[in-house]
């Protein structure tokens, strides 16, 4: 026992004792030590990696920040338009009954407004040209079809509303001040004085500019509006979602659930996952010289646009639903065709709708993605002018996208103002597009 105790060399799994104690005593505190510092190493470099990510989100987060706000902050005060209320004495010797579209109701106009500025009014003058580069068109236009719906209203005092010139509303937004020099901007001294002059009459007011909405695409920014593009959107997605939603999910449920394992199935999937990465403008020449040049169908219409982005939407729309098929378990199947059902109720009856969820996400999301598609459409001719609203599947269209790029590559600077509304309007319909997905997925989603 003796022995035993003190590590005798007679028993197996034993050693002998070191001559000095020391050494016993040193090699725990280096073990700690060498276990410490590691664990230290492994803290840091722990937050080292934490911090790494919480510094690309905040940079994330930041760039989302100065893009949205950058947008806002231009595209805010498309929202807002100054418009012109005043009193028109019609003059019986300058508007003929007999001949009212020959008589000039925006001189008619001018004149009243610079006689409420107390300007001389010299007709075809300087002051005359003045006033009407700060009124728009549509004002002329109203009193015309006033005269016209009621010629006894010549030689009485008539009420128009209508739009201020586009730099006139600028200069009342702020946009354009005193401060640059005269020359170096289109407005001169006196008409901003006229302006000023207006406004402190109640002739001139601020609202909210509802024709940005209601309104259809104009050559003059203050008449611009973004109906004919929205439902021109809205007639293509239709397009889309007829098209894509039941080929797309049909499709992957045979890849998924009814086709054999071959090589062909196997072809079939990897293209239909190198299609997802295809450039969209190369969907936009397919759409070109198949639906165009070889179909005759009519250029810039949402049916065109609609196939092509039908196409483009197709890989999306099946992977998705396959990623939504393989998330279903196994024993749902087992047990439905235990119970004798055959595969096409399995697959219909319980898969399909367990799966409907992951289903709908996708498709909503891919049509999101169609949505904001800018290149394809742009090669089927919907750059196009489009001063309407779209008159059917096959009328001439154009959709947001094309409103933006159409509006950021005019000359007149108020069409800048009303490209980041526009980009903010798109970013609505996305937003509430991808709302839409999630609050589905959340609310039909089983968690398994």
């Amino acid at each position: 026992m003796t022995d035993v105790a003190q590590g005798s060399p007679g028993r197996r799994g034993t050693g002998k004792r070191p001559a000095s104690g020391k050494s016993i005593k040193a090699a725990p505190v280096n073990i700690r030590a060498a276990v410490e510092s590691r664990l230290a190493m492994r803290h840091k470099a722990e937050r080292r990696f934490r911090n790494t990510g919480l510094a690309a989100i905040v940079l994330a987060l930041a760039f989302l920040i100065v893009l949205l706000g950058s947008i806002i902050a231009q595209g805010y005060t498309a929202f807002w338009s100054h418009s012109i209320s005043a009193p028109i004495t019609v003059d019986s010797a300058k508007v003929d009954a007999r001949d009212l579209a020959g008589a000039n109701y925006h001189m008619l106009v001018a004149a009243a407004l610079l006689q409420k500025v107390g300007a001389p009014d010299d007709e075809l003058g300087d002051n005359a040209a003045a006033m009407k580069e700060l009124i728009s068109t549509d004002v002329a236009h109203e009193l015309q079809e006033q005269l016209e719906a009621d010629p006894a209203l010549i030689g009485k005092t008539v009420t128009v509303n209508g739009h201020l010139s586009d730099d006139a509303d600028l200069y009342l937004k702020g946009e354009v001040t005193r401060s640059v020099p005269e020359a170096e901007r289109k407005l001169t001294d006196q008409q901003l004085d006229w302006i000023d002059k207006l406004k402190a009459q109640g002739v001139v007011s601020g609202a909210f500019n509802s024709q940005l909405l209601t309104a259809s695409d104009s050559t003059e920014p203050e008449q611009a509006g973004l109906l004919g593009a929205i439902i021109g959107s809205a007639l293509t997605l239709l397009v889309t979602g007829l098209l894509a939603v039941p080929i797309g999910v049909m499709a992957a449920v045979y890849l998924e659930e009814f086709s054999p394992k071959n090589r062909m199935t196997d072809f079939i999937e990897v293209n239909i996952n190198n299609l997802a990465a295809v450039p969209s403008i190369v969907y936009g020449l397919l759409g070109l010289a198949l639906f165009i040049n070889w179909m005759g169908l009519a250029r810039s219409s949402p049916m065109v646009g609609g196939l092509v982005l039908a196409l483009m939407a197709l890989p999306t729309v099946i992977i998705a639903t396959r990623s939504s098929l393989k998330s279903v378990p196994p024993s749902i199947r087992e047990a439905a065709l235990g119970m004798g059902a055959s595969r096409t109720q399995t697959v219909f009856h319980h898969v399909l709708p367990l799966a409907m969820p992951g289903i709908m996400t996708g498709t909503i999301l891919a049509m999101a993605h169609a949505l904001g598609e800018t290149a394809p459409l742009l090669m089927i001719g919907m750059v196009s002018f489009v001063p309407g609203v779209p008159e059917g599947f096959n009328g001439a269209a154009t959709v947001l996208p094309v409103q933006i790029f159409i509006w950021e590559n005019a000359s007149e600077r108020a069409f800048h103002e009303r490209t980041a509304a526009a980009i903010i309007v798109l970013l609505v319909f996305m937003i509430i597009m991808n709302l839409a997905a999630i609050i589905l997925r959340r609310r039909f989603e089983r968690r398994w």
